[in-house]
């Protein structure tokens, strides 16, 4: 089995614009990504995909792959199955490019499912942390999943779900990581399928397999680290490599 992985690097992030040129501890926050991934040695090979020709040379600057997306892309998904489409692999990682602390053991959990017993029926996987916070819970920036008795994903959001209605309820809540794990041909089919209405509400990719039928299977980890959505989340990793 062919298995690479690709980093989707939008220059323009919504939240936080330029933040992954932006310094984490003297390098810029993509570099980090890219060189923690590559680090795991468990990759045919690693890329970033990007519409930025200052992250591509910033890239190919510390020695890495970096290839140039052809068209405009509403999503870093969208932005990889371009990249891939005419590559021979059999999966492809989408390892989000403002989480610099990826770890080995986390990729290795997602990869490790489509060599699981229920392989066949899995066209992508992804993962996921609980969280316990109320204030990370109700936040809209950390996304929300919740899942079957088999860990297949059932939904994604924004909100928190699910809705604490009864308060003593043996309930968990899990935090969705954008680390998506994708058969070839289930990014694809992505990459041709319109949005549907949850999607763009939520604004949530995942949620897009999820109204097509596609199955999920979600892997729970202890920690990924700190994903760089704000400039807080910046401070914090800064603080984070120094302490």
């Amino acid at each position: 089995m062919k298995i690479i992985a690709m980093i989707p690097a939008r220059y323009g992030a919504t939240r936080f614009p330029g933040k992954l040129m932006a310094d984490l501890s003297g390098k810029p926050v993509i570099v980090r990504t890219y060189e923690a991934t590559v680090a795991t040695k468990l990759f045919d090979a690693v890329y970033v995909v990007t519409d930025s020709e200052t992250i591509k040379e910033e890239i190919e600057r510390y020695g890495g792959n970096a290839i140039m997306s052809i068209k405009e892309h509403e999503c870093g998904t969208d932005r990889i199955a371009e990249a891939v489409e005419n590559m021979d692999i059999d999966v492809v990682v989408n390892v989000q490019g403002d989480e610099p602390f990826v770890k080995k053991k986390s990729l290795k959990k997602v990869i490790d499912v489509f060599y699981d017993k229920d392989a066949a029926q899995i066209d992508l996987a992804s993962l996921m942390q609980e969280i316990t916070d109320w204030k990370d819970i109700a936040d809209p920036n950390y996304v929300k999943v919740i899942v079957d008795q088999n860990d297949y994903a059932l939904y994604f959001s924004r909100s928190p779900i699910p809705y604490p209605r009864d308060k003593d309820a043996d309930v968990r809540y899990f935090g969705h990581i954008g680390v998506y794990a994708f058969r070839k041909q289930a990014i694809l089919d992505f990459y041709n399928l319109p949005m549907l209405p949850l999607e763009a509400t939520e604004k949530v990719e995942g949620i897009r397999f999820l109204e097509y039928g596609k199955k999920i299977k979600m892997v729970e980890i202890d920690f990924m680290g700190i994903g760089i959505d704000t400039p807080e989340d910046l401070k914090k990793a800064n603080n984070f490599l120094k302490n």
